[in-house]
């Protein structure tokens, strides 16, 4: 996320006020036995050593791959499970609470994840807290002990770009680390021993993300998001920007930090505090992740004004709406008929 947050209502912890009731709550009563393996074992999961970690001991999840060029962008990769992370608690709780008290939710180091069915398609939800090492942790849980097939991340962020406005969408092409400078030993914004600096998002995870959120915008926005809250906030006509987020574990809200920004890296659109390091962890394991932010300011100093009530009162509304019409899409191309609506 790009600013500072106050703090409310965000625990990601048993007992937190965003979380539904589930059917069955799995804590870690062996630590010789991942949290996920440690409930009514799935089908595909043979716990035959205990010793073994769930990831071992799963039969690795089945999806496809890019191997054909000529396969639509929708259908080009359909995960068994999808990984959906956010900063804060509103960013997927109406989420959590769609996959209803047949969600079963497991805590592995201090996080409650949920496991169930949206929209069609097998996910598990996370509130993964703020910065890049609480991202990085989360994404590495996700891959490990849910077997997740793709990660996405959705939050919000500050606009470093002069042409990027409050309420607008940004969805990640490449994401790098503004803060990371391992010099002269390695170039700036290099990640040491990776030999690169930015990372990619998955492109078809990201043109479906960047459809879902124009959709969103055009069906949903008008009804959800009032005249009266539009003129609170300065949103007038949003729209939807495909490109380069910077990530970094301060939070931008001066002016002078903007404009550092553009001269030091004048392709960012935006900043916040998670994106890279999942894009990395994900880069690392080979998962395709994709990451998409709704502008809640303009990272200069008023960027702390009203930030809960914008929060609450446009990006949960989006967060939500764009994910949905997300995992409809995937659920229509996982669908045993599939080619047929292509």
């Amino acid at each position: 996320m790009s600013i500072g947050e106050s703090g409310d209502n965000l625990s990601g912890e048993a007992g937190g006020p965003w979380q539904p009731a589930p059917t069955e709550r799995v804590s870690r009563p062996d630590e010789s036995v991942s949290a996920h393996s440690a409930a009514v074992p799935r089908a595909d999961v043979t716990m035959s050593d205990a010793g073994v970690s769930a990831h071992a001991a799963a039969v690795p999840p089945a999806h496809v791959t890019r191997h054909d060029a000529g396969v639509p962008a929708h259908a080009a990769m359909i995960p068994v499970r999808i990984g959906i992370m956010a900063a804060l608690h509103d960013e997927v709780a109406a989420l959590v609470a769609a996959m209803g008290p047949s969600a079963r939710v497991y805590t592995i180091g201090q996080r409650d994840y949920y496991e169930g069915s949206l929209m069609g398609c097998e996910c598990v939800l996370v509130l993964a807290r703020i910065g890049k090492v609480a991202a990085a942790a989360t994404a590495v849980t996700l891959i490990r002990e849910f077997n997740a097939g793709c990660v996405i991340f959705a939050g919000l962020a500050g606009a470093v770009a002069a042409h990027v406005r409050v309420g607008d969408v940004v969805v990640a092409r490449q994401l790098l680390q503004h803060d990371i400078n391992a010099s002269p030993l390695f170039p700036r914004y290099e990640v040491p021993l990776l030999g690169r600096s930015h990372f990619d998002a998955c492109e078809a995870l990201t043109a479906t993300l960047a459809e879902c959120a124009t959709r969103y915008l055009a069906e949903s926005f008008p009804h959800e998001i009032n005249d009266a809250t539009r003129h609170q906030f300065g949103v007038d006509q949003p729209t939807v920007h495909v490109g380069t987020i910077a990530s970094g574990d301060c939070f931008v809200n001066d002016m002078a930090g903007v404009v550092a920004l553009r001269q030091a890296l004048p392709e960012v659109l935006c900043v916040e505090m998670e994106g890279a390091a999942v894009a990395q962890i994900c880069h690392e394991y080979s998962i395709p992740c994709a990451v998409f932010r709704t502008i809640s300011d303009r990272a200069d100093d008023s960027a702390g004004v009203n930030f809960s009530a914008f929060l609450a009162q446009v990006a949960s509304f989006y967060s939500a709406g764009i994910l949905q019409r997300f995992l409809s899409t995937y659920a229509l191309a996982a669908a045993p008929d599939a080619a047929a609506h292509r």
